[in-house]
């Protein structure tokens, strides 16, 4: 049977809103990760037979197919095609599983999967915000109404919903807000990143840890919602960046002189409420670890999304994991979140910390838009 190998995993430092990355255009942040990505591996971008790049918000500078642009902008083989996809939050794991899909089914042999995210020059919510000024509808047409009803849909809402059910209280997602941020600052001081990151812009590290922050600072803060549990603290940053990965067949490496780093295991989807929005990452995990015949007890390092503290809370309650090996070097609420990159950039932390661990196996699950979410498990080699 075929399979997917990754090869080589880059990514830019993570920069704050208004940070050392905002004044990047965001094709030039993805073009220094795909050139990065080349240089490193040394493959021969011409033998590259596509780039396909996540990217949430398509409108303004990530308009017009980033990917392709990107590609271009690097300087590379004007004969390799890129396509840009948006599965929400997920956008640049699911580029990861597109491009080992290729590669497992015999038609491709070597895929880059790559993200960008600048949320500094393209907000979230630009596409939308600009069609409703110009009178357009909004995404909810009647036949979604027929089916939920007139509610609010929108992920601050489902993180709420998620700590009623779970019985989340705001203390508890602040303890782990807190924990993210000292984590992140201890691999970042220890260097655990360096390796990964290829620095841009004179920014070298991610910018979003505070290594100096408290339960107190923390508690101070205004909930997002009147009534709500929710605040700054226990959401994802507003970020900008971007990863890149390229993944190989066996064929693919005898031929290049590739040395692969890991081994695709396994690639699932699931969709779960997309009323709750953030809780599709449970049964995902559960539909991932059945059919690659793992348990959770034999995965080494894990990374899930911090988009809202609730989201790895109720996933570590449902799953059972090991919090020490849950996000170990912190997560996007002391990391960022630059949504269609954060996938690519996830798959490059979860690759470097399996090697640096000596671990075997990692998983990476996100929440997405529409009540999704992607799973990955890689073999480090």
């Amino acid at each position: 049977m075929a399979e997917a190998y990754i090869v080589g995993a880059v990514r830019s430092p993570v920069g704050k809103k208004k940070g050392g990355l905002s004044t990047v255009h965001p094709t030039d942040l993805a073009a220094h990760t795909l050139k990065a990505l080349v240089e490193r591996t040394g493959v021969d971008p011409a033998a590259v037979e596509d780039v396909i790049m996540g990217c949430v918000m398509q409108f303004g500078p990530q308009s017009m197919d980033i990917a392709r642009n990107a590609w271009l902008s690097a300087g590379l083989p004007e004969s390799v095609p890129g396509v840009t996809i948006d599965r929400q939050c997920g956008s640049s794991q699911q580029s990861i599983h597109f491009a080992a899909q290729g590669v497992l089914s015999g038609t491709q042999d070597l895929v880059v999967a790559a993200g960008v995210e600048s949320m500094s020059v393209v907000p979230m919510g630009s596409s939308v915000t600009a069609a409703l000024e110009k009178g357009m509808p909004f995404p909810f047409g009647d036949m979604w109404v027929e089916r939920y009803g007139k509610q609010e849909i929108s992920q601050f809402r489902g993180a709420e919903l998620m700590c009623e059910k779970w019985g989340f209280e705001r203390d508890e997602l602040e303890r782990y807000a807190y924990e993210s941020h000292q984590r992140a600052a201890k691999a970042v001081a220890n260097g655990y990143f360096k390796e990964q990151i290829a620095p841009l812009n004179g920014v070298e590290d991610d910018e979003g840890p505070r290594a100096d922050t408290t339960l107190e600072k923390m508690a101070g803060l205004k909930t997002l919602r009147d009534g709500g549990r929710i605040t700054a603290a226990t959401s994802s940053q507003i970020s900008d960046g971007s990863g890149a990965i390229l993944i190989a067949s066996e064929r693919a490496m005898r031929a290049h002189g590739l040395t692969p780093r890991a081994r695709i295991v396994q690639l699932a989807l699931v969709g779960d409420d997309p009323v709750y929005m953030l809780t599709a990452p449970i049964p995902a995990t559960r539909r991932a670890l059945e059919r690659s015949g793992l348990s959770i007890g034999d995965i080494d390092v894990i990374e899930i999304n911090e988009a809202f503290a609730p989201v790895p809370l109720a996933w570590l309650k449902e799953i059972g994991a090991d919090p020490a090996r849950t996000n170990p070097n912190g997560g996007a609420i002391a990391l960022g979140h630059p949504l269609g990159g954060t996938g690519a950039i996830l798959m490059t932390k979860l690759l470097h910390e399996l090697e640096r661990t000596g671990g075997r196996y990692g998983l990476q699950t996100m929440c997405e838009g529409g009540g999704q979410a992607n799973v990955t498990i890689i073999e480090r080699l």
